[in-house]
């Protein structure tokens, strides 16, 4: 359990990732537009994580989504960067820039108001690992700042399940 003085319990989160994340000789990228960088913070708030944190990318722009990650600029055009396959994609993109072995991204609607015809809380989580990649759609309440705080939650508490649970997005040595 985390100290009651940290934020939400992020750094735990981010502790036991990382732990997982050394275990398995695995290496960890975050490509972020809705957290805006806290996912990264989160990480880098755990002593010795640069063992297995490589770095991130915080695009918040659609162009950046497209020039730095690779995300198809026809999608964005198509969906804007509201989408689970623009997630998809971000995850791929960092874990391939990177280098590493995950790859973990966030994008959606923090809030206050409507984006592009998405509500606030409508976030999509995506995660990349060598052999594939998926997404997690997460509809949450709150306002701007807990939406961004649950989205870095769930999505470190999502890698912790993949890193623990056997089958897809399994590292193996």
């Amino acid at each position: 359990m985390s100290d009651a003085a940290e934020p939400t319990g992020q750094p735990s989160d981010a502790g036991e990732v990382h732990r997982l994340l050394l275990a398995a000789g695995a290496t960890l990228a975050v490509a972020e537009s809705l957290t805006g960088g806290a996912l990264g913070a989160a990480l880098t708030a755990v002593p010795g994580v640069s063992a297995t944190f490589r770095g991130g990318v915080t695009a918040y722009a659609s162009d950046l989504k497209v020039s730095l990650l690779g995300v198809a600029g026809a999608l964005l055009d198509d969906v804007g960067p509201v989408d689970p396959e623009v997630a998809r994609q971000m995850a791929v993109g960092v874990r391939n820039r990177l280098g590493t072995t995950y790859g973990l991204a966030t994008t959606g609607v923090a809030g206050p108001d409507p984006q592009h015809g998405h509500q606030p809380g409508e976030v999509y989580v995506g995660l990349a690992w060598p052999t594939g990649a998926d997404v997690a759609a997460l509809a949450l309440a709150g306002d701007r700042a807990g939406i961004r705080d649950q989205t870095v939650q769930q999505a470190l508490r999502w890698l912790a399940r993949v890193l623990t649970e056997p089958g897809v997005g399994k590292h193996s040595t």
